[in-house]
């Protein structure tokens, strides 16, 4: 009976010691810092119980690209070839040249015209004025307009462009004129380079010589022995000569 009190009591002791030691730990993980305690100190506390927190490094912010103005400010047309049929031209007018017409004309000159490409065929014509064409072609087009394909069907033919206004009277004023061009014939051209040939034994000479690496070297020697012509030009497709 002794016995078995005194191990109930061993027991009991046992747990009320861990039941201390549990309660001391939980208590000492939530201590508050004590308001005495120095600034410093308070911080250095602070940093031994704060968990830290990794963020994921963030990605560098883009550079601003610039945009490509879809204007700008600059009266111009330019006239470009596509192929042998088609022709193509882009222009921008500003609006200073607008007022310009409207000052030099009337108010209500814009309105009471229309804009229009006019097409000059110029084959064979020299220090083109406006008025010496061979013939020309209007296009009427929208005000909003700034380029546009041109079906001229004139292969190896010269052409400029002018964009204007046309006046119900059929008064035509030229706001913007452009470069001139020539489209490209639909045959093979019959321009042909000469072509020289050398003979077999030309060359074994040439390349007997041994006077290095270089073969501008040779040409020149060859060229003052009289055994390889000089001044030849870029090979092409003539007739061979015969030697």
């Amino acid at each position: 009976m002794i016995v078995t009190f005194t191990w109930v009591l061993g027991a009991a002791l046992v747990l009320l010691l861990l039941a201390v030691f549990l309660w001391s730990a939980r208590n000492k993980q939530k201590k508050p810092i004590p308001q005495h305690v120095p600034m410093m100190a308070r911080e250095e506390f602070a940093g031994e119980i704060a968990i830290p927190v990794n963020f994921p490094p963030q990605p560098a912010a883009k550079p601003d690209m610039p945009e490509i103005p879809w204007h700008y400010g600059k009266d111009r047309m330019v006239l470009m070839v596509r192929d042998p049929n088609w022709i193509f031209a882009y222009w921008e007018i500003s609006a200073t040249k607008q007022q310009e017409f409207n000052n030099r004309y009337g108010a209500e000159a814009w309105n009471n015209s229309r804009s229009v490409l006019r097409v000059y065929d110029i084959t064979g014509v020299d220090n083109f004025n406006g008025t010496n064409a061979n013939d020309f072609t209007d296009i009427s087009i929208d005000d909003y307009v700034d380029s546009w394909h041109i079906n001229v069907a004139r292969p190896n033919s010269s052409f400029c462009v002018d964009l204007g206004r046309l006046f119900p009277d059929g008064t035509f004023i030229t706001l913007l004129r452009s470069n001139i061009v020539q489209t490209p014939s639909m045959a093979v051209s019959d321009l042909l380079d000469e072509e020289w040939m050398w003979i077999e034994g030309i060359y074994r000479t040439i390349t007997s010589l041994r006077l290095g690496s270089s073969p501008m070297m040779s040409e020149e020697l060859a060229g003052g022995m009289g055994i390889l012509p000089l001044g030849i030009s870029s090979p092409g497709l003539g007739n061979r000569k015969n030697q």
